[in-house]
């Protein structure tokens, strides 16, 4: 370890550290991520899907090649005239005809009050995300021309699809170019520097850049499509989580040239320190975002695996590169508050040491005034609602929904998205009719036929994806097994969302136990303790429960008045809080453990509080501040994502990690670490370590190095 250390960190070598990583990001950008065509987010049900199964199905009829635009023309006074509705049906027949499959488009179908008309438009299916909405556009344009006083919406299966994808273009500039700005500008409020902010800046971007390379050829390897959104989400960890990384090997290396005269000497110090924690940090991350792996859903695995990859990477850069290129500098990169050699311990200075004095005279009263602060902020639970429809995912409602809106009030409200059932021919009179005396069905009419099977297309009365047309999908299912054969299956957008949300349950139902006993064992291994790591487990799930609730809170005000939280964004916020908010547990445990060898437990967690109170905090409000970046893009899922992770690790960081426990380690004292207990000093040995409590650290007999992991941080 001492040679690798020497080499990235000697004059000799170290430029050699960067010359590889250079040509190494120069061979990921040249062979470039692999794909060809943006991706817009998919569905990733499983085949066992009945959803997906009506879906193969139907693939087999004489339709399956082709898909949809729904075109509605709302009249904006009265009645569309007969001018108007004229002109609508010679568009079916002449320039719109022109971009179907057969040339022919049904005739337009009039609302009972003659105000809106709906016109469904057959297209062949475009997976090219460019192209789809290139030709959307045309759609729109040729359906515009020559109509006054009306409104023209494209919405339906395609209209969604092209505005989904229309959120993500340009999304990956959007959010580098907000997180690089947020980045920046925290890094220069905390080192108060005027160039320092540039190298980590520059060795974090570039590791995302090649993070997003490799987990996209990763992916594929395994096959499996990253899209747009995951992308997104992978870029604002690596941000984080890298510049974390690097705001603690900062702080430990400024804290070195103290006391090491030589620069390249006072690196390796820092790397041999919180090198570490760093690592155990990263690997706790890594680890728990690689249990979305066991995931039905595909888009679940492959936010897990983009992830893990990324994490890794952003380590690699932070412990190799990042140290490589800081001492090529001298002491003046601090400038101007540069560490001079021999100057005072910071540690004695810290406003963070006299907090945990304070906290250790009352500790029993600081931890339950800290658990009932979480109960106030976890009160928003009781009231939590779940589930989103396609109508409400979007912060400013783009047009497929306000078209979607205006079909439902002219229409039935399932107009827009019809179920698909897709039956034994023999059976298809006899299933239809069972169908249409159902609750929440307005209509069942039988489509074509393909061999044995027939296509029903039941109209809902409910709109798309809310509870009431899922409970008709559910009646649905449940009467078509006593019809017939009981071979009937029932797809469509609604359906398939039924299917969704069931499996994102069955995934939140195995995942979070998954990470609760991955983390554990990680602090079990780290800390070779078994009460501690409980103990920072309960701090950082309670810390998540008041997370969601405060957001809930707060998703209810006017600025934001979301309806409900999407499915996924419980099981996505609670992974990234967990995994991400024991990391700030770690950084102090793991410090406080080095110092318990020296001063105790009480006077340990004292100085570890001390020592890594400010980067900790720093880190945090970084890392808050990146996750809340994801509310620059107009979908309320990444929003909600951003803004719990935000809320999360805020109170992890400034009331969790502060507070809540190096209570408990007062209130435990040696039994903190049960069933290890730290090794007990001399008199002069402890007298010593009480000393540099006002001074500095010191080295601890050999003989307690052997006893406790040698892990600093800080």
């Amino acid at each position: 370890m001492n040679g690798f250390l020497r080499f990235i960190t000697s004059a000799k070598t170290s430029w050699i550290v960067l010359v590889l990583a250079a040509l190494f990001a120069g061979g990921v950008f040249f062979l470039g991520s692999g794909a060809e065509e943006d991706t817009a987010p998919g569905v990733g049900l499983p085949d066992s899907a009945e959803s997906v199964k009506v879906d193969r199905l139907v693939e087999e009829f004489p339709s399956a090649d082709t898909t949809s635009a729904l075109l509605v023309f709302a009249s904006e006074s009265g009645e569309l005239s007969p001018e108007t509705l004229a002109t609508i049906g010679e568009k079916a027949s002449g320039e719109l005809a022109d971009l179907t499959p057969d040339g022919f488009i049904p005739p337009a179908q009039v609302s009972d009050d003659g105000t809106v008309a709906l016109l469904a438009v057959p297209l062949d299916p475009q997976s090219d995300v460019a192209a789809q909405a290139e030709r959307a556009d045309l759609i729109r344009d040729l359906a515009r021309a020559d109509l006054s006083g009306v409104k023209v919406y494209l919405t339906g299966a395609e209209g969604f699809e092209v505005d989904v994808a229309a959120v993500f273009a340009g999304a990956d500039f959007t959010l580098l170019l907000t997180t690089v700005i947020v980045v920046a500008v925290l890094l220069l409020v905390t080192y108060r520097s005027p160039w320092l902010w540039i190298v980590p800046l520059t060795v974090i971007g570039l590791a995302d850049a090649v993070a997003g390379i490799i987990a996209t050829r990763v992916a594929a390897s395994a096959g499996i499509v990253l899209d747009a959104s995951i992308t997104g989400i992978l870029s604002v960890l690596v941000f984080g989580a890298g510049t974390n990384y690097a705001l603690l090997l900062i702080a430990r290396y400024r804290d070195e040239l103290r006391r090491s005269e030589d620069r390249r000497e006072a690196m390796r110090r820092a790397l041999r320190g919180a090198g570490p924690a760093i690592i155990a940090s990263g690997s706790t991350v890594a680890l728990a975002l690689s249990t979305l792996l066991f995931a039905e859903l595909a888009g679940n695995r492959a936010l897990g695996l983009a992830c893990a990859v990324g994490i890794i990477v952003a380590m690699a850069f932070a412990l190799i590169v990042l140290p490589a290129a800081l001492v090529l500098f001298g002491r003046g990169l601090f400038w101007p508050y540069m560490p001079k050699f021999g100057s005072a311990d910071a540690i004695a200075r810290s406003p963070w040491g006299k907090l945990g004095r304070a906290v250790s005279r009352r500790p029993v009263v600081v931890v339950t005034s800290g658990f009932l602060v979480l109960a106030a902020l976890a009160s928003g639970l009781f009231f939590v609602q779940t589930g989103l429809s396609q109508s409400d995912r979007f912060l400013q409602k783009p047009e497929a929904v306000q078209g979607q809106e205006v079909l439902a009030d002219a229409f039935s409200a399932g107009t827009g998205s019809p179920a698909i059932v897709v039956a034994p021919a023999s059976q298809a009179d006899e299933t239809a009719a069972a169908l249409a005396d159902l609750e929440g069905v307005d209509s069942a009419t039988i489509g074509e036929q393909d061999g044995d099977l027939a296509r029903i297309d039941v109209v809902l009365s409910a709109g798309a994806e809310t509870a009431e047309s899922f409970a008709t999908v559910e009646r649905m299912r449940s009467a078509l097994d006593d019809v017939g054969s009981g071979d009937a299956l029932v797809g469509g957008l609604d359906a398939q969302s039924l299917d969704v949300a069931e499996a994102q349950s069955r995934d939140q139902a195995l995942i979070i136990p998954l990470i609760l006993v991955l983390v554990l064992i990680v602090l079990v291994i780290l800390l070779r303790a078994l009460l501690a790591p409980v103990l920072l487990l309960i701090a950082v799930v309670a810390s998540f429960f008041s997370a969601v609730g405060a957001s809930w809170w707060l998703f209810q005000t006017p600025l934001f008045g979301f309806p409900a939280i999407d499915t996924n964004v419980l099981l996505f916020s609670f992974l990234f809080l967990v995994a991400l908010g024991v990391d700030y547990s770690i950084f102090l445990v793991t410090r406080a453990q080095e110092e318990a060898r020296v001063l105790g437990t009480t006077q340990g967690m004292i100085r570890a509080l001390a020592a890594t109170g400010a980067v900790i905090t720093s880190a945090g409000i970084l890392l808050a501040a990146v996750f809340a970046v994801l509310g620059v893009l107009p979908l309320i899922t990444l929003t909600q994502i951003g803004v719990i992770v935000c809320i999360g690790v805020l109170i992890d960081t400034l009331l969790v990690r502060t507070v809540i426990v190096p209570a408990m380690a007062f209130i435990a004292r040696d039994r903190f670490w049960w069933p290890r207990r730290p090794p007990v000093l001399d008199e002069d040995a402890r007298a010593q370590g009480l000393d540099a409590l006002s001074e500095r650290p010191i080295e601890a007999p050999e003989s307690a190095r052997e006893e406790l992991p040698a892990v600093q941080v800080g």
